[in-house]
């Protein structure tokens, strides 16, 4: 499945943002590194302050496609004259 891109607010990048669940037309940004790499005193990268942030989706609420039902075939004449074992 691939999931739209958003701009994260806090460095403006394009990032993927996976959908929330009951909220249709919002998103939650995925975990990403700031561009400018900060490490921690440990040497760890932090990741971005807009990392699972909120956002809204660029095509908003999904729309589902109407199923048309198909129609029942007609029976034969010769199985209606046919006898039911059970």
């Amino acid at each position: 499945m691939k999931l739209p891109r958003v701009e994260c607010p806090s460095c403006t990048r394009r990032i993927a943002a996976g959908m929330v669940a009951g909220r249709l037309s919002k998103g939650r940004i995925w975990r990403h590194d700031a561009p400018d790499a900060r490490r921690d005193a440990q040497g760890h990268l932090l990741s971005c302050a807009g990392s699972l942030e909120i956002v809204d989706l660029p095509y908003g609420q999904m729309e589902i496609p109407a199923v048309e039902p198909e129609p029942e075939p007609e029976p034969d004449a010769a199985a209606a004259d046919a006898m039911a074992l059970f």
